[in-house]
């Protein structure tokens, strides 16, 4: 209807608009929301610098929408079950993608429970990967505790720390004190 939406290339279009060109070459694609969706993660998973967070919802939105896409052959596809890969597991094809382990993406998109302030800490390398996706297992409520903690004690919690409160946490013995 006239109406077009920019998933790549905005940086280089503002680049454009400082410079004072009026237009700029495009290519005008018609994809279905979940195609344009993988197309957009895939387009920021190409840069150079990308922090944990941007990658862990990154990775998040393209696997749902792989999985809504799940067992649609392509239209180009005259084998369905040859480049298509019907029959394999989403985080599996994800990961052949995008040459990380399926185990690693589950990590990443796991980071996507944690509370924007621990996330930050993520982004900032005050908390590494392995000990906050333990801590995103925890209620919203004990991360806010855990924040306040290691505000107050000045250190972030090992991965081994990490663990052992994420036991306790499924044993439903967790508590501020433990922390």
């Amino acid at each position: 209807d006239g109406r077009y939406e920019m998933l790549s290339g905005h940086r280089r279009m503002r680049a454009c608009e400082l410079a004072g060109l009026e237009t700029i070459r495009c290519e005008v694609v018609e994809m279905d929301r979940d195609s344009a969706c993988i197309f957009m993660v895939d387009s920021n998973l190409q840069r150079t610098e990308i922090l944990p967070s941007e990658k862990a919802f990154s990775y998040k939105m393209r696997l749902d929408a792989m999985k809504r896409k799940a067992g649609r052959p392509s239209k180009e596809n005259s084998d369905p079950v040859g480049p298509n890969k019907i029959g394999m597991r989403s985080n599996d094809e994800l990961a052949e993608q995008v040459s990380e382990s399926v185990t690693q993406i589950k990590r990443y998109i796991r980071l996507t429970e944690l509370i924007p302030d621990i996330m930050s800490m993520v982004d900032d390398k005050k908390i590494a990967l392995r000990p906050a996706v333990e801590i995103s297992y925890l209620s919203k409520e004990l991360q806010n505790d855990l924040v306040e903690a290691m505000e107050m004690m000045v250190c972030t919690p090992s991965h081994a720390q990490t663990l052992r409160m994420k036991k306790m946490y499924e044993e439903g013995e967790l508590s501020i004190d433990d922390i």
